[in-house]
């Protein structure tokens, strides 16, 4: 009986007209707007996510959804981000620099206690430093 059943179950799914299809969809227009610096979806910002939908009638604007706080807030956390960033570049420039300097005055403190040259060497036209 069961043999019958797998039987009835495979010889349907074998007439069916109906087909799994498993390619991934592409939306319409992603390609040209990854191409054109645009953003994928063409809904992630502008005017009409930025915006708000309404306003009151005596011109009050409206308040804003969650969505749009949402967004202001990871902007907000992004430009922190950014000025702490630079700031810490600006910081490792300043030290980089401070470094060179040290550095540069240790080799003239090096070699300012070499020998001074003496007798003839110090009246030859090009000493060797």
């Amino acid at each position: 009986m069961a043999a019958s059943f797998r039987t009835l179950c495979f010889s349907a799914l074998k007439h069916s007209r109906r087909h799994l299809n498993t390619t991934p969809t592409v939306q319409a227009g992603q390609k040209w707007r990854k191409e054109n610096g645009l953003s994928p979806t063409g809904s992630e910002f502008g005017p009409l996510t930025d915006l708000p939908d309404w306003s009151f009638a005596d011109g009050r604007p409206a308040p804003l959804l969650k969505g749009q706080l949402k967004r202001r807030e990871e902007r907000e956390n992004l430009a922190r981000r950014i000025v702490m960033l630079s700031s810490e570049v600006d910081r490792g420039i300043e030290v980089w620099e401070q470094k060179q300097e040290e550095a540069k005055r240790a080799e003239e403190h090096r070699k300012s206690l070499l020998f001074n040259p003496k007798g003839r060497l110090l009246t030859k036209k090009n000493p060797k430093s």
